[in-house]
């Protein structure tokens, strides 16, 4: 697969409900914006904020926006899906940035607080490494299984007979193993965590969430923060968006019979086995991502980060649709995928996303 393609072909009976969109807003296309250059420029501040796994896409975004149209400001405060997602609800945002998309209780506040539905779009998709920093030890395979004992403190050294058993040649010392792991709320840690409880084989017994649940190991907050902390540590382990991982050992990890790296590529292809949410509306684009998957090449620990706004704004509607526009067009894509790493979306999922954002309208 091109790592510039994201391939989110799901099954159609899945999908139709989220993804069937037709390109209703046509009546709606004066309150946004070609930010691409071709059509009418926007102005004003438009604050966002959340994940820390988009920051580098952000800024690459930020440049190109901003330059096409230079009397609009675009701040964002990588915080953190979780504080993203609390400011958005608290109406401090117009944008939250998130890698879990809204749950039950956090839509309907949203929907309380938009008057009406919301958009709920994934433009950032991106493999979550199992970063490591282990002296003479630069490829290494782990089982889910091994990856939640080590994480839950049950494997303390790296020379553990489980981790042995899947790495025969390499030399593993007998270091303390200090797994790192986000101390604010994350949606990174809601995949990770979603991950481990559904492919560890029972090994892990935590619920899956934005918060950390086990107690032990070392905190860090921020995307950079835990890669700071592995980066400066001995014997460290983490998670953390593969596209920041830096120079980083990265864990493959077995998916059937085999051990997969952390690409994009690869983590594309878990979504052709993922399913639409139910229940949402058509402009709530949430998939539930399939981490069981046994198909060959397939990463199962990825992530669909999100930007969430309201449909129909109290203010700054045009801006606000002309800027996601641009981040969910093929060249805002082509510049995160550039950027950051990411996989771009493909051109028919991103004109799915785009009939959504075109939606958005004046309140």
């Amino acid at each position: 697969m091109n790592r510039n393609s994201l391939r989110l072909a799901a099954p159609a009976a899945a999908l139709a409900l989220a993804f069937g969109l037709s390109a209703c807003g046509a009546g709606n296309e004066s309150d946004g914006s070609d930010s691409t250059g071709s059509g009418s420029k926007v102005s004003g501040t438009l604050n966002a904020g959340g994940s820390s796994a988009q920051e580098a896409a952000v800024a690459a975004w930020k440049k190109a926006f901003q330059t096409t149209n230079p009397d609009a400001t675009v701040n964002y405060d990588p915080a953190g899906s979780g504080a993203g997602r609390e400011q958005f609800l608290a109406g401090g945002l117009s944008i939250a940035g998130s890698d879990a998309y809204l749950d039950d209780d956090e839509l309907a506040k949203a929907k309380t607080l938009c008057k009406g539905d919301v958009v709920e779009v994934p433009v950032y998709v991106s493999p979550i490494a199992v970063i490591f920093n282990l002296d003479g030890v630069k490829e290494l395979n782990l089982t889910p299984k091994t990856i939640a004992d080590i994480f839950a403190g049950k494997i303390t050294t790296w020379d553990d007979a489980a981790i042995k058993a899947d790495n025969p040649d390499a030399k593993l010392p007998s270091t303390k193993i200090t797994a790192v792991h986000r101390s604010d709320d994350s949606g990174t840690t809601q995949n990770f965590t979603d991950y481990l409880s559904k492919a560890a084989e029972g090994a892990w017994t935590a619920e899956p969430g934005q918060t950390w649940p086990v107690k032990g190991g070392e905190a860090a907050e921020g995307t950079s923060g835990v890669v700071a902390a592995v980066t400066s540590g001995k014997g460290t382990i983490g998670y953390a968006d593969e596209s920041q991982a830096g120079d980083l050992g990265q864990a493959k990890v077995k998916v059937g019979d085999t051990f997969n790296a952390a690409t994009p590529e690869a983590a594309a292809k878990v979504l052709d086995t993922s399913k639409a949410v139910a229940g949402r509306a058509a402009t709530d684009i949430a998939i539930d991502i399939d981490r069981t998957s046994t198909e060959a090449g397939v990463y199962p620990i990825v992530l669909a980060s999100y930007q969430i706004a309201c449909q129909a704004p109290a203010k700054d509607a045009a801006l606000i649709k002309a800027w996601l526009t641009y981040v969910a067009s093929p060249e805002g894509q082509k510049a995160a995928g550039d950027t950051a790493g990411s996989a771009p979306l493909t051109a028919d999922f991103g004109k799915k996303v785009q009939a959504a954002i075109e939606t958005i309208k004046a309140s």
